[in-house]
């Protein structure tokens, strides 16, 4: 029979040492089953609470009325909720967004979509309208190349949108400065075409950037913007040589201007570019603007 001798200071270790053909001691044994079943558990649950999570989304079937250009790689894309009054109803405020998926897609992923047209549009009309952008290997890909009547799948909308009850009574907050980049000018369209009281504010622009004119959408309304009261300030990054307006991005765009005559009745929305929007952000707090009136979608 082979004998053992520890030293001290291992036999606290003891278990761990003995030969191959001694057991362990059973309350090692109770432990380290006890460890596995917690471990499976544990395991159970999380995978029965993430197929719950999954089973809450709640896709509706929703017909595409008109698909069309609205700039390059972005697109004009209506979509038909008349026949489900609840999803139709769920828009309530500007800002807010909504998941859309391609039934034949299994394999993409749901694109997030901010809703361009106003709340009121979709009691009118039945629908809403999305300004996409097109962006290669995407769900939005995809979405742009489809046709009239083809069916995607929607969730409810969601998101609380644009809190513009934070920048009232237009009284008291007389300068509304906004902010947009790129496809980011969709959920600034329903915002702008909801009205939050433009006509009673003296100070209201928009600071819109993109490459070029030929990558900005909505140019067709911006008459009917500025006549609502909004101040458009295009600015381009990449001009061509005839361009006589700002150049640039955005944040220059505003830090060259300002203008901003009483930071505590100044309020200001944002959507576009991560980095816009933190450069803004920091412009307008640095000029005395409180960030509770910088108002955001997400």
């Amino acid at each position: 029979m082979t004998t053992i001798t520890l030293s001290p200071h291992l036999r606290s270790h003891a278990p761990l040492l003995l030969p191959h053909h001694h057991h362990p001691p059973m309350s090692l044994v109770r432990h380290l089953t006890l460890q596995r079943r917690h471990h499976h558990r544990r395991r159970l649950l999380s995978i029965a609470a993430a197929a719950v999570k999954q089973d809450t989304t709640v896709w509706t079937p929703a017909p595409l009325t008109s698909v069309r250009p609205a700039a390059d790689y972005l697109f004009h894309v209506t979509i038909d909720v008349s026949g489900t009054p609840d999803v139709a109803a769920s828009h309530t405020h500007a800002g807010q967004y909504l998941q859309l998926r391609l039934p034949d897609a299994e394999n993409a992923k749901p694109s997030f979509l901010a809703v361009a047209s106003p709340p009121s549009f979709a009691a009118a009309r039945g629908e809403f309208e999305f300004l996409v952008k097109s962006v290669p290997g995407s769900t939005a890909e995809l979405l742009c190349g489809l046709r009239r009547g083809d069916v995607v799948e929607v969730t409810q909308v969601m998101g609380r949108g644009f809190d513009v009850e934070r920048i009232s009574p237009p009284e008291e907050y007389s300068t509304v400065l906004i902010f947009a980049t790129g496809s980011g000018i969709s959920p600034i369209r329903s915002l702008i075409e909801s009205g939050f009281s433009t006509n009673k504010r003296p100070d209201v622009r928009l600071y819109y950037g993109a490459r070029n004119l030929q990558r900005m959408a909505y140019q067709d309304r911006f008459k009917e913007w500025e006549s609502s009261g909004v101040k458009i300030v295009p600015v381009l990054s990449q001009p061509d040589d005839n361009w006589t307006g700002e150049r640039g991005y955005v944040q220059a765009a505003f830090a060259r201007a300002k203008k901003i005559l009483s930071p505590q009745a100044t309020g200001a929305v944002l959507c576009g570019q991560k980095q816009m929007s933190e450069e803004v952000v920091s412009l307008l707090v640095a000029e005395g603007v409180s960030s509770e009136k910088i108002l955001k979608n997400f």
